[in-house]
């Protein structure tokens, strides 16, 4: 039976890179960027119940970056015309080819995750999210301060 190393900084950043190279090879010819992929995911999950700026402040969030920057950003996604803001209610609205194109990105992600880890004991599975989402936590209150 393998041994596998004890959890950190380094098998968390190993992790991310394996993962986000997987994500880019995905991306790559999309025309979207990683970024984009980022503020596209909370615009379908939830950004049709999101107002302008409580959307803006989940894409600074999501992104660790400026609301100034992610005002920036999210304007790049609207020129692009992935995204569509209007000043009323709910702003935030994905177009219909921004939609097809995460929709298809997103079933080839979950097809590749589940041969990643889709035999994995279901408590193995709850204990590492439950870690990772401890440490997401502690790592963002680090970064508020």
């Amino acid at each position: 039976m393998p041994t596998y190393p004890a959890l950190s900084t380094r098998v968390i950043g190993q992790a991310e890179k394996a993962l986000g190279a997987i994500l880019g090879g995905q991306l790559a010819g999309t025309g979207l960027t990683g970024p984009q992929w980022v503020i596209l995911t909370p615009a379908i999950t939830g950004g049709a119940t999101a107002g302008r700026d409580q959307f803006t402040r989940m894409v600074a969030g999501a992104l660790k970056i400026s609301g100034t920057e992610a005002q920036a950003r999210v304007g790049d996604m609207v020129t692009a015309q992935r995204l569509q803001i209007t000043g009323e209610g709910p702003a935030v609205t994905v177009t219909g080819a921004a939609r097809q194109l995460h929709s298809r990105i997103r079933t080839t992600i979950t097809q590749i995750t589940q041969r990643l880890w889709g035999d994995l004991p279901a408590e193995d599975l709850a204990t590492a999210g439950r870690v990772l989402a401890i440490i997401t936590e502690r790592a963002n209150a680090e970064l508020a301060r």
